[in-house]
């Protein structure tokens, strides 16, 4: 039931505020599974909760925009994968704590960096957000600074951060591959993901965008935290 609580919680999150089942679920998810198979489970979560999202927006999208931050993910994605399958556990719950910890501060900050503009800027993004999401599950922060920095409004960045989360997960998943659970965990999951969406699609007629973002990161830093000492301590 914890696992059904994470999902529920993580895709609740996404569907709220456009993005965000990473940062709060895979803290949870590594803790509970194991950095390895946590981190796949959460790139699996996510490649559904986005594609579900896509159904509605993919009219929105511009292939064309998207192209330099595919392309540079699909580069660094078996960088991440290769780090993933290296580092020892401790080490590697260690890592995904740091990095969770950072992008939520990062995003809390709103960040400007006049590099991260352009194709270049695209390009950097999107090798650090294929790196991180096959590394540790999560690549959404990258790509939501380079969204800021880019000057995409929340419009711009939903439907573009939905196309990009069902690539860059696919990808990760190519590289790693599928999650070893069971057929009933994989319904658990499943009614989750569910459950998730719904309660999400309620939620975001009632709570302003702001305040969820702000939820969304204060759920994450503290997860990130957690991790790292776990990581630590073992």
């Amino acid at each position: 039931m914890l696992l059904f609580a994470i999902v529920i919680m993580g895709a609740a999150v996404q569907r709220l505020a456009g993005a965000g089942f990473a940062l709060v679920a895979v803290p949870a998810l590594v803790l509970l599974l194991g950095a390895a198979e946590g981190v796949r489970l959460a790139n699996g979560a996510a490649l559904v909760i986005s594609a579900a999202g896509l159904a509605l927006t993919w009219r929105s999208v511009r292939p064309a925009a998207m192209l330099p931050l595919v392309a540079a993910a699909a580069a660094a994605v078996p960088a991440g994968a290769w780090f993933a399958r290296t580092l020892p556990e401790p080490a590697l719950l260690s890592v995904t704590g740091v990095l969770v910890s950072a992008a939520a501060l990062l995003v809390m900050g709103g960040v400007r960096v006049r590099s991260l503009r352009g194709r270049r800027g695209a390009l950097a993004a999107g090798a650090a957000s294929g790196f991180l999401n096959a590394a540790a599950g999560v690549g959404g922060p990258a790509i939501s600074l380079y969204a800021v920095n880019a000057g995409w409004t929340v419009r711009q960045f939903v439907p573009h951060a939905q196309f990009y989360g069902v690539v860059v997960n696919a990808l990760s998943l190519a590289a790693k591959g599928l999650p070893r659970l069971t057929g009933p965990t994989w319904a658990l999951v499943g009614a989750g993901i569910a459950a998730g969406l719904v309660i999400g699609a309620v939620l975001a007629s009632r709570v302003p965008e702001g305040p969820a973002r702000r939820i969304v990161l204060a759920l994450a830093l503290a997860g990130g935290l957690t991790t790292l000492a776990k990581g630590l301590w073992s």
